[in-house]
């Protein structure tokens, strides 16, 4: 199974003026205080992924969040495949590989990490050393995207979160690494705060499943 680069959905922003509030400014305060307040979300997500001279890739599945610190993606298109963590171990399983790996969170190197920021685990100005309105269209007319750049070394670069600025719900999450590659989180039939058991975050390998430590 390919790594999908650097950890992605644990963080998000950085200091601002002390001004008065700016529409950056209030649109930051909002997004913090709203998923201060998220228990759990649900959606279905398409991935695409872009790098330098590598062929465009597209996945699509379903992705669960529950605090604290629990995530599983179902990828179901093009191929069968699973990244679960409990908040603690993160697993790894392709099907058809009949392999899974188990890593510990805070060791994850994968660029679905900053979506822990939804989960409570990130603070936006205490993450982030520089934020901004970005200069790319968004993908859905009236959306806002927002540039943030880690404060601290990271495997990503700068990450860019589209956000319809009424709902503050989520359009897309993109990572971009340090070697320019790309991956944009695409989202659809956001459910907020919906009843998710802790079951759904724990794996148990199948029969004649091989768990390695990564």
């Amino acid at each position: 199974m390919e790594r999908l680069l650097a950890p992605l959905l644990f963080l998000l922003f950085p200091a601002l003026t002390h001004s008065a509030p700016s529409g950056l400014d209030q649109l930051v305060n909002a997004l913090q205080a709203k998923y201060a307040r998220l228990s759990s979300l649900a959606a279905g997500f398409t991935q695409i992924y872009t790098a330098p001279g590598e062929r465009m890739r597209r996945e699509s599945g379903q992705l669960l969040l529950k605090k604290p610190g629990k995530m599983r993606w179902d990828y179901t298109t093009p191929e069968a495949k699973l990244y679960v963590s409990d908040g603690k171990s993160i697993y790894e399983y392709v099907p058809a590989e009949r392999l899974a790996t188990r890593t510990k969170v805070k060791e994850a190197s994968d660029l679905r990490a900053p979506f822990m920021f939804l989960l409570g685990r990130g603070d936006l100005r205490r993450d982030f050393k520089q934020i901004e309105f970005a200069s790319e269209s968004p993908a859905r007319a009236g959306n806002r995207v927002i540039r943030l750049v880690p404060k601290r070394a990271q495997e990503f670069r700068e990450l860019l979160i589209e956000v319809e600025p009424n709902s503050l719900q989520l359009a897309r999450l993109s990572v971009i690494d340090r070697n320019n590659a790309r991956s944009d989180f695409l989202f659809s039939n956001i459910r907020e705060n919906v009843a998710l058991d802790d079951s759904q975050f724990a794996f148990k390998p199948p029969a004649g499943v091989e768990v390695r430590e990564q």
